[in-house]
């Protein structure tokens, strides 16, 4: 799976622009689910654009409540209604730019899996806690942070993405070592909180500096399921160009 995060980039005629690019450009991905999550206000626009196509559409974030007196927020009622099926929750701009924490992130989550939502949840260290030793604590108490209260069902419906803090808009990527290090001891233990197969179910994206350069050695990592792109999905050829080397057999399997 491949998602593309366009974060607060996008007028109503450039998401239209590069969604209308994205779809026509990539009418098959063969072996590559495609979700695009633009900004909150692009979001009926763009569903316009992909309806009727296999690309799919993502949201940023969603509030906790499917309504109420919380002004300025989305809730994951109003993303379903509009044909969301993904939602971003936890990412680490949130994290530090909002002060969201692990309760806050786990009330959104358990609202997203209530209205048909598919969460994905991220996770990861910054460069210090990586210097400290630190990557595995960090990444566990955000994992099970996130998930708490979940049950087996809840999270089997859960995918995550880690993305370590240090790698987002860097230029610098986690290697594929690295990166299929943390994905497995993810995958371990989502074991412990559910079930060996529901760890195996779940998908585990990467993210950070994810470009055409790096995702295929990435995602030849049996751990790394995918990726959630930023920056390089603001380009329309640079981000077919990434979804075409995710498919098996990189540049195969995903054609016009």
């Amino acid at each position: 799976m491949v998602v593309a995060n366009w974060k607060m980039n996008g007028t109503l005629v450039e998401a239209r622009a590069l969604a209308s690019a994205v779809r026509e450009k990539l009418r098959r991905a063969r072996g590559v689910e495609v979700v695009l999550c633009p900004p909150f206000t692009a979001l009926a626009a763009v569903a316009e654009v992909l309806a009727g196509s296999s690309i799919g559409l993502g949201a940023q974030n969603c509030h906790w409540e499917a309504s109420g007196a919380y002004t300025g927020e989305v809730s994951p009622a109003m993303l379903a209604e509009l044909g969301c099926r993904l939602v971003i929750l936890g990412h680490s701009e949130r994290r530090q730019h909002l002060g969201e924490g692990d309760a806050l992130i786990n009330r959104k989550l358990h609202a997203a899996v209530a209205h048909g939502l598919t969460p994905l949840l991220c996770v990861g260290e910054t460069a210090e806690e990586r210097r400290q030793g630190l990557t595995f604590h960090v990444v566990e108490g955000q994992l099970r942070g996130g998930l708490a209260g979940a049950s087996r069902d809840g999270i089997v419906r859960c995918m995550l993405a880690y993305e370590p803090v240090w790698a987002i808009g860097t230029g610098v990527n986690a290697t594929p070592a690295q990166g299929a290090e943390v994905h497995g001891s993810l995958r371990g233990i989502l074991s412990e909180l559910a079930s060996k197969e529901v760890a195996q179910a779940v998908r585990i994206l990467y993210g950070g500096s994810v470009k055409p350069e790096n995702v295929a050695p990435l995602l030849e990592e049996p751990e790394i399921d995918g990726a959630l792109v930023g920056g390089a999905s603001l380009q329309a050829d640079t981000f077919i160009e990434i979804v075409r080397k995710s498919a098996p057999r990189a540049g195969s399997a995903a054609k016009e």
